[in-house]
């Protein structure tokens, strides 16, 4: 790779990790481009990056960025999967390492806290934000619905008694 080139693959590292605040170091080495190709469709479809890097130039983008602390586990056939919903990265990386056991999950980063194997297995397990955001609409308009019906249930039933009344005196 030229050196013009490795200066622009850092410099796109380094703005996706301003961009985003959570990483999974990932090993993909067993994976064929297949099932690597499957992967980041199912990530792109979310809105997730997966990128294959180089080590040393990810380390040199990682200099000035939040996920620092990660530096010591770049080594091997690394890639990296970048996002702004953790939970939703989490679910489906363990998802396809089940059925893919040559994806091997490092470490990850989110929201300031390192992770390893097992906090990401508990990641996935959490609803992720639009499971969350259903669940506070359904609450919110709950109490709307109930109180609707309870507004309306007297009024229907005056329209009723007029309308009987009103049929018995014809």
């Amino acid at each position: 790779m030229l050196r013009e080139k490795k200066v622009e693959v850092v410099k796109e590292l380094a703005q996706d990790f301003t961009d985003y605040n959570s990483l999974i170091i990932t090993h993909y080495h067993g994976l064929t481009v297949k099932q690597v190709t499957e992967l980041r469709s199912k990530l792109f479809e979310v809105g997730i990056k997966f990128v294959v890097v180089k080590n040393r130039l990810v380390k040199l983008a990682l200099k000035d960025s939040i996920f620092i602390a990660l530096e010591s586990n770049f080594s091997g056939p690394t890639a990296i999967v970048l996002s702004n919903d953790p939970v939703a990265v989490a679910k489906i990386l363990m998802n396809f390492s089940k059925d893919n056991e040559q994806l091997k999950l490092i470490k990850g980063f989110v929201e300031g806290a390192e992770l390893d194997l097992e906090g990401i297995k508990t990641l996935s397990k959490m609803p992720s934000l639009d499971e969350l955001r259903a669940k506070i609409i359904s609450l919110l308009q709950t109490p709307a619905t109930s109180l609707a019906s309870v507004l309306t249930a007297p009024a229907s039933s005056v329209v009723r008694v007029v309308s009987a009344y009103s049929e018995g005196k014809n």
